[in-house]
């Protein structure tokens, strides 16, 4: 081994860094953004807040000192939810996470309970199960909080217990909600850079100038390419959706939602990899610009992780990202079947596709400029 060649090729990879400005940029942005996406994220981790939704149909004094008591817990935001609303439907209107209801003949129970000790009550606590991060703490304070009540009123003999109620009336578990964000994430990734390859690794090669010579038109290329995109979406999706049930038994429904959320996300990200390679020149540029758009997208678009784990002002922000609608979409479509909200997300995905894609198509050149 000889240390001079090795210098002299690291000298020569340091010039070449150096005489990139685009690489230089993003090597510096790309981290940047990361640090702050996450510091943000988890910035207020030290001393969280949980809100829990409870509705009251005893109203009666015990009733109402078990819910003074959860007040008195510093990590919890307790709502009221009036006695006259239907909480499963009031929980599908809000998009909540958990809510506690406390059933008519609660403080009767618990008064009985001291003289028969057979005489036992269940609150109802609803949740979603995509939740896996606050639903599983809310819960276990909740459980904290009967263990207590049922040591001040009995000396700890079970009195107060908690029934748990899906959200979602099948039986779901959190890989199934976790496929739908793999899939909308993967097909991003696949179209991003399949995109950039084509606008940037082409250009370079004067592959894109050579295609002038030849009958094909430009459009005629460009979604000879989304044909292309199309095939590795699906291909993508039902590799995910075929390992998901051999491996984990998910529970996936195939519907008309679904296959144009596909279809629209594949145009959107497509058209998004061509705007990045028509302004980003060099390929290895591209690439890290690519990542630096995609990645912090991925871990803010509720991919992995519902967004309410996330502080206010970055909740809001998702909700302008397309791959939030995408998995929105997918979730709403294959698990929820939710389709009132499928409709929805669908729309804001289509019109995302179309903003980006006819951009896309237009900024595509196939001269040097």
């Amino acid at each position: 081994m000889k240390p001079r060649i090795i210098i002299t090729d690291f000298i020569a990879s340091m010039k070449g860094w150096i005489r990139s400005r685009g690489t230089i940029f993003w090597s510096i942005v790309f981290p940047v953004m990361l640090i702050l996406i996450f510091g943000a994220i988890f910035s207020g981790t030290d001393n969280p807040t949980y809100t829990i939704y409870v509705q009251d149909l005893d109203e009666s004094s015990w009733s109402q000192n078990y819910v003074d008591t959860l007040k008195n817990i510093s990590v919890l935001e307790v709502e009221n939810i009036p006695k006259e609303i239907n909480i499963i439907e009031y929980i599908k209107e809000k998009d909540l996470r958990g809510a506690l209801l406390i059933p008519k003949g609660f403080g009767s129970k618990v008064e009985q309970s001291f003289y028969s000790p057979n005489i036992t009550v269940n609150l109802s606590f609803y949740f979603d199960p995509s939740d896996q991060g606050s639903t599983a703490v809310v819960r276990s304070i909740i459980g904290s909080s009967l263990q207590e009540s049922n040591l001040f009123l009995t000396g700890g003999r079970h009195v107060i217990g908690m029934d748990q109620v899906s959200t979602i009336t099948s039986k779901f578990k959190y890989i199934d909600f976790f496929i739908p964000g793999m899939i909308g994430f993967t097909i991003m990734q696949l179209c991003i850079y399949g995109s950039i390859e084509r606008n940037t690794k082409f250009r370079k090669d004067g592959i894109l100038r050579k295609l002038q010579t030849t009958p094909i038109t430009r459009t005629e290329w460009i979604f000879a390419k989304m044909l292309f995109m199309l095939f590795l979406s699906f291909f993508s999706t039902a590799i995910a959706v075929i390992v998901g049930i051999l491996a984990w038994s998910v529970v996936i429904n195939i519907n008309i939602w679904m296959i144009a959320i596909i279809i629209a996300n594949s145009f959107l990200f497509s058209g998004l990899g061509m705007i990045i390679g028509r302004f980003v020149k060099e390929e290895e540029t591209a690439d890290t610009a690519a990542g630096a758009i995609s990645f912090p997208m991925m871990f803010l678009a509720g991919t992995f992780f519902p967004l309410q784990q996330m502080p206010q002002f970055l909740q809001d922000f998702a909700r302008i990202l397309p791959l939030y609608y995408v998995n929105e979409g997918l979730r709403n479509s294959m698990i929820n079947l939710d389709y009132g909200k499928a409709t929805y997300f669908t729309s804001i995905v289509f019109v995302f596709a179309c903003v980006f894609f006819i951009a896309g198509v237009l900024l595509t050149k196939w001269k040097e400029d």
